[in-house]
């Protein structure tokens, strides 16, 4: 495990710093104690927080631009014990945080948005064709799902598709809320404020936005290669994170670590029910220069139980680097662009 020096390289831009300073005195959680109420966006919600649940909303609406374009990513998952054969779905992706456009805005004065997400499957044959619409609410739990069905001709409302659910086509080992070491509400768990540490993260590490490299050099048969694994000692925020009473969730207990200047989620750990380690991650965090900041995009999920691991939103041997935009214009950075009918248009062309 090779180590290199330490770079904090990671701030953001003017317009964020002077919001996330008037954050200080103004961002506040709704009575529910899980949403953000109010902040000044763009910004860090809570730049000196009290509680896990604020470090987890900083990760949430950490600032990486308006929207991210991916072409022809992977999302890959690792053979069986006794195989050969890799799951590798290819897909476009666009990705839309309406909050994150450049000026001042109080989050109250805005639709109700934390993301949209377009994508659909190129391949494998399988998921081919298939298509879905996100939409991820500021103030409500879960998210709403539209996938369209090639074999139906048909889009359908998903209204369970979220939290631990499994991904469609890889083999119950990706989770609605894994991308990205976490993508879902913080309604099903309390989560607690560890503190700060120093660990060693992959930082400054663009092995997985070598786009013009080759995917087989990067993702090796059990894990990701070395030499694409950049590793420097950073300080980061640990939240521990335990399923509500009356809730439920495969991972019942999880913990996060996040880069206490950017406020990605740097890695993260899965405990199954019997309170053993289940599942690894770990993120890419690399500077975008395109935004002034930082993003935790490529990312890798081992799974100790099954032997197997999984990388997704990376360039990686695709051939086209991901491309980050401050400004947002065009259909794509438009609501209309993420609805039920907008995908049956897309779909059935």
């Amino acid at each position: 495990m090779d180590i290199y020096p330490s770079h904090r390289d990671c701030g953001n831009p003017d317009f964020v710093e002077a919001n996330t300073k008037k954050n200080v005195t103004t961002a506040a959680l709704a009575p529910e104690g899980w949403f953000l109420k109010e902040a000044y966006m763009p910004g860090i919600p809570f730049p000196m927080p009290q509680t896990g649940t604020e470090v987890m909303l900083n990760g949430k609406f950490h600032y990486h631009g308006v929207g991210v374009d991916y072409h022809s990513m992977f999302t890959a998952v690792s053979p069986r014990k006794g195989s050969e054969d890799w799951i590798k779905a290819a897909d476009d992706l666009v990705w839309y945080m309406p909050w994150a456009k450049k000026g001042s805005a109080l989050l109250s004065s805005l639709p109700p948005v934390e993301w949209y997400i377009h994508f659909d499957y190129t391949a494998p044959a399988a998921l081919a064709g298939q298509a879905l619409n996100i939409t991820m609410m500021t103030n409500k739990p879960g998210s709403q799902v539209f996938y369209y069905f090639p074999g139906q001709r048909r889009v359908r409302l998903m209204p369970t598709y979220a939290y631990d659910s499994p991904q469609i086509g890889f083999e119950n080992q990706y989770t609605m809320d894994e991308p990205e070491i976490f993508f879902g509400t913080l309604d099903r768990f309390d989560w607690k404020l560890v503190g700060k540490k120093e660990i060693y993260v992959l930082y400054n590490a663009f092995g997985g936005n070598n786009f013009d490299g080759k995917f087989e050099n990067f993702a090796l048969r059990e894990f990701v290669n070395p030499a694409d694994r950049h590793y420097e000692l950073h300080r980061v925020w640990v939240v521990d994170a335990t399923v509500k009473a009356g809730m439920r969730h495969s991972a019942p207990k999880r913990t996060y670590y996040l880069d206490e200047d950017s406020w990605n989620y740097m890695a993260g750990e899965d405990y199954d029910g019997q309170g053993k380690i289940w599942k690894v991650k770990e993120g890419f965090l690399t500077p975008i220069y395109e935004t002034s900041s930082c993003d935790v995009s490529a990312f890798a999920q081992y799974n100790l139980a099954d032997g197997r691991y999984l990388v997704d939103m990376h360039a990686a041997g695709t051939g086209r680097d991901i491309f980050y935009t401050m400004e947002g214009s065009g259909p794509r950075f438009n609501a209309n662009y993420y609805t039920s009918d907008s995908l049956r248009a897309m779909s059935e062309r």
